[in-house]
């Protein structure tokens, strides 16, 4: 069985379609809303649409932790509120499960931007090659990852920023997989901030944190 962890904050603009988006996908299982102390609509969204509910503090690695902890499937998709897959999603969730090869192993989604700008297909690009370089997609692509797996490699850490990051790098290089659909992330940020400015903030913040910054300070500068 599939539980999907969706970790939100204020996500009532975005929660609504994506619950809506995976009920029509019929994938079955659970869907987990990980609430950080949300003030707007976002959990009566979530109840509406059938999705369990856990609270607790914000941070998404602590929110995605317990999404994880409280799901009873023995696999797992982490899934940002304002990330939409793509066409065919389902499928290709499916059939990664189903190969025995892939208990130990992990997926994450190509990502893309919801703005037809060319910027937003540069900015795809060089997001694919570090993917492919480094090893490393970031959780708006998405994580599909058996229990077993993820909990072998200890799970999401509690910590405000880079949780993400964190976890995918235990994971060598073959155990970690592009699968064969996208994940449409709003690009309201690099439209807001700038796709070149947008991009080198993200970058700094991710050297800072390879340099041993603490994840509590990077969250300071990310906001």
């Amino acid at each position: 069985m599939l539980s999907i962890v969706i970790p939100t904050l204020n996500e009532a603009a975005n929660i609504g379609a994506r619950l809506s988006e995976i009920a029509a996908a019929e994938i079955g299982g659970e869907v987990i809303v990980a609430d950080g102390g949300s003030d707007d609509a976002t959990t009566e969204i979530a109840a509406r649409g059938r999705a369990r509910i856990v609270s607790g503090p914000a941070g998404r690695g602590r929110q995605l932790a317990a999404g994880a902890a409280a799901a009873t499937g023995n696999w797992l998709l982490f899934v940002h509120a304002d990330t939409q897959p793509g066409s065919g999603w389902a499928t290709v969730v499916k059939r990664f499960m189903a190969d025995p090869d892939n208990r130990y192993r992990a997926g994450y989604f190509r990502y893309a931007l919801d703005d037809p700008a060319g910027p937003a297909r540069f900015l795809e690009e060089i997001v694919h090659w570090r993917c492919r370089l480094l090893n490393l997609p970031y959780g708006d692509q998405g994580l599909l990852i058996s229990t077993d797996y993820y909990e072998r490699l200890g799970g999401f850490p509690a910590i405000p920023l880079m949780e993400d990051v964190a976890l995918v790098r235990q994971m060598p290089r073959h155990r970690l997989v592009e699968l064969a659909s996208v994940a449409v992330t709003s690009a309201d940020r690099y439209r807001r901030d700038g796709y070149l400015l947008r991009p080198l903030k993200n970058l700094w913040i991710l050297a800072l944190y390879y340099l041993g910054f603490p994840p509590g300070y990077l969250a300071k500068l990310y906001r």
